[in-house]
């Protein structure tokens, strides 16, 4: 059966492929190939500048722009030719080597350099390289869309700073804040790991089979290897790893999935908050036209948008923790378990991508049911036995939260009791007037400041 949306094994390619199809350039198959490439011809231009390597003089500016085309004009078709030769070879990395020598091979300056393809290089050499800038390509999309679901949401808690909503602690009535501080609260956790993302350092190696220069000492013992491979890592923007083995130690990758899977994490507990909030009545949802809640019930709008993003985030912390876990461990100087699990370094991502999308969709079509929200509040007066109680130690009343806790505990309470009871304390008038005067909508502390600051605090 041929390939396509319909037929694709995994949703990311079928049913989610228009949220993730701008990944496909960055981490599908034809994405390594092309990446392999570009590391590959860099490498080869990177020689033809390095004083020492005699077999290989500077290359002329149409050498070099002949080769830079091969790297930046890579096609489809390209990367089906490497899979062609990989077919003989057997061997991926080596598929790319022999396809460069034939691209070059009309070329006579380049042909004439074409065995110092790969030169003193092992085939992870080329891959961590390919990754690290398949993870430094997908982190801007990745960032890109999490800014966004942090702009939605500082949008939300600054628009809704100042309704006042009933908090619920163990879901049971408390002290009330406003919706806005609530988003606030999100608001400020997500900015916390966007900035831990963006401040992962990217680490790539260039050192040989097993991180010691071996081969590049015995061709050319006088060079500064070390600093020739720093200079050719960080003009790829990659930070050096000086101590390696075989492979870079991927323990930058660890921490790169650890601090998505922690802004997953607070959106998942968004999700829920939401969908909770939904339950209750506090937001609507605005319909769609010829959108269908459920099937036989015609009335339902269901929060399907924040259940698909807690679908979606699930799966992509489940692959996170895995990768996070496996690819800082590799048995002695070079295992191969890294190597299929790394080619499913996108498929976080898509997932992500899949549940930004859905999530930002549904903040759009959030409504706060302002009638609800005042409804609760109203039925709930005996959220302000905290404050009573609290002013009645300020002025030495004897077992205040005992008198409180006698007076509302498992007790229908209205305005009118706790105007009664004020009425009666022993404190002075000014501090009875400003206790009667507090109503649950008003009981809300500092939560429209802080939903209003947000922005200078993220």
């Amino acid at each position: 059966m041929e390939l396509n949306t319909l037929t694709a094994i995994s949703p990311i390619d079928g049913r989610y492929f228009e949220k993730t199809k701008v990944l496909n350039s960055i981490f599908s198959e034809f994405g390594l190939i092309k990446y392999r490439v570009l590391i590959e011809v860099r490498w080869l231009q990177a020689m033809s500048e390095i004083d020492g390597i005699a077999e290989v003089p500077s290359f002329s500016k149409e050498a070099s722009e002949f080769l830079t085309n091969i790297a930046t004009s890579f096609s489809l078709a390209d990367a089906q030719a490497v899979k062609d030769i990989e077919r003989t070879t057997n061997h991926d990395v080596k598929a790319v080597e022999y396809f460069l020598k034939e691209k070059i091979k009309s070329h006579a300056e380049l042909n004439a350099v074409s065995e110092f393809f790969h030169f003193a290089c092992t085939s992870e050499d080329i891959n961590n390289l390919s990754h690290a800038l398949m993870l430094l390509d997908g982190r801007k999309v990745m960032l890109a869309q999490m800014q966004n679901i942090l702009s939605l949401m500082t949008d939300l808690a600054k628009s809704n700073a100042s309704t006042p909503m009933l908090s619920r602690t163990h879901g049971q009535t408390a002290s009330p804040t406003t919706v806005g501080k609530e988003m606030a609260n999100f608001a400020y956790r997500l900015k916390r790991q966007i900035k831990h993302l963006e401040n992962v350092k990217v680490m790539g190696k260039f050192n040989g089979a097993v991180g010691n220069f071996n081969a590049h000492i015995s061709a050319y013992p006088d060079l500064d290897w070390q600093n020739i491979s720093q200079a050719f890592i960080e003009n790829l923007g990659v930070n050096y790893a000086t101590y390696t083995p075989q492979i870079e130690t991927h323990d930058y990758m660890a921490e790169y999935f650890h601090s998505i899977n922690r802004f997953n994490t607070i959106l998942i507990d968004f999700c829920r908050d939401v969908w909770g909030y939904i339950s209750l009545g506090y937001f609507k949802q605005k319909t769609i036209a010829g959108e269908v809640g459920s099937s036989t019930m015609p009335h339902k709008v269901n929060p399907i948008d924040f259940e698909n993003g807690e679908g979606n985030l699930g799966i992509a912390n489940a692959i996170n923790t895995h990768l996070a876990d496996k690819l800082a461990i590799s048995r002695w100087q070079r295992d191969l378990t890294d190597s299929t699990v790394l080619r499913n370094l996108g498929v976080s991502c898509a997932h992500c991508l899949v549940a930004y999308a859905s999530i930002a969709k549904g903040i759009g079509k959030l409504k706060t049911n302002e009638e609800k929200l005042l409804a609760d509040l109203n039925s709930s007066w005996e959220v302000l036995a905290e404050p009573i109680q609290t002013v009645m130690r300020r002025y030495g009343i004897d077992e205040p939260y005992e008198k409180l806790k006698a007076l509302t505990r498992g007790q229908t309470i209205n305005a009118a009791v706790l105007a009664e009871f004020v009425k009666n304390l022993d404190m002075p008038e000014d501090a009875k007037k400003a206790l009667s005067e507090l109503t649950p909508m008003t009981y809300i502390g500092d939560a429209e400041k802080l939903a209003n600051d947000i922005d200078n605090l993220v």
